[in-house]
């Protein structure tokens, strides 16, 4: 039984890929902040419910401890690492920088000296497509040039992926960064849109829409981006004996055991569109409330996921419908039994 250790396990994403691993016979140990960035108690429930497997074990810590980290791995030993675990959401790192900058440029540079030590068969960490920025031309290419990060949080996630190179170049890491487009579904985080617009619309409060909704978005269901994750940790990356060696739209490093790749639904989605989904999923006509683009919003953001198809046959293809109503259906039913949503 292979042992993963998943750090932000009770979250969103995290959350779904511990029981995605579980479910496919791995041992995981989860690590996770338990944080009050959003209801700690959509956290606390998300690790109850793993914990129901036996072959899962939580453990509370923040990346930036890292003795608690290190002990950790140390003790548990795990083949492959899956780093999630980061200070999430664009517009708060405009509220508290350094939040992002602890998290997610010290808690990941932790993770990686863990990956060092144990020289693990594996290291596998989240990007975000926020890095490409303000690039124009669609889809984005893990082969595009990342130069215009528009947001800390963005920057603190490109410099991961810089840290993450050298890393894998100096000490023969194989590691993976995956850049996630817009993730969604049940259990999804109540600072994300299709939570706020959810429960706006089911409480008949006006919903908050930016650049009047001319935005477009790569919805990527997370039942489909954690079994990207699933079929990446077998896609390990090897140090290319030379460039020749790449094949074609590979964005393996020349010189170390190193790949970005995309997952992403491979759809812009307009979202007005995404709005009128959820409006007729809810039943309820929205009130909505049109606002000016927000400082380091990006008009668009779009997946080119063929990198992701050559490495393991798998694409990405839940329809945003189908992934709004069953969010719809998880969010009623969660509320419904007395676990009232806190003001957003």
């Amino acid at each position: 039984m292979r042992k993963v250790l998943v750090t932000g396990s009770a979250g969103f994403i995290g959350y779904h890929l511990c029981a995605l691993l579980l479910k496919e016979g791995f041992e995981v140990v989860g690590f996770d902040g338990l944080t009050d960035y959003y209801d700690v108690r959509l956290k606390e429930r998300r690790h109850q419910m793993l914990l129901q497997n036996q072959h899962f074990s939580a453990h509370v810590g923040m990346l930036e401890d890292f003795d608690t980290l290190r002990d950790l791995a140390l003790t548990e030993r795990p083949q492959v690492i899956v780093h999630l675990a980061a200070q999430a959401g664009v517009r708060y790192s405009l509220e508290n920088p350094r939040a992002y900058v602890d998290a997610n440029v010290t808690g990941t540079f932790n993770v990686m000296e863990c990956a060092r030590e144990l020289a693990v068969d594996h290291l596998l960490m989240a990007s975000t497509s926020s890095v490409y920025g303000a690039n124009e031309t669609m889809p984005f290419s893990e082969l595009d040039r990342v130069e215009t990060q528009m947001t800390l949080y963005a920057a603190t996630k490109k410099a991961t992926e810089a840290m993450a190179h050298s890393y894998a170049h100096l000490w023969d890491i194989p590691t993976t960064m995956f850049r996630f487009f817009t993730v969604y579904g049940p259990w999804g985080r109540p600072d994300m849109a299709l939570f706020k617009f959810t429960r706006g619309i089911l409480a008949g409060e006006p919903i908050e829409i930016y650049n009047n909704g001319e935005m477009y978005r790569d919805f990527t269901y997370v039942a489909d981006l954690v079994m990207a994750i699933r079929l990446l940790v077998d896609a390990v990356p090897e140090r290319p004996a030379g460039a020749g060696d790449i094949a074609e739209g590979d964005s393996l490093s020349p010189v170390a055991p190193f790949r970005v790749v995309n997952i992403g639904n491979s759809q812009k989605v307009r979202l007005l569109d995404f709005i009128e989904a959820i409006e007729a999923e809810c039943g309820i006509e929205a009130k909505r409330h049109y606002l000016p683009m927000q400082k380091g919003d990006v008009p668009a953001t779009w997946a080119d996921a063929s990198l992701l198809h050559a490495l393991t046959g798998y694409r990405p293809q839940t329809d945003v419908r189908e992934g709004i109503r069953q969010f719809v259906a998880w969010y009623r039913q969660y509320y419904r039994n007395g676990n009232a949503p806190a003001s957003l």
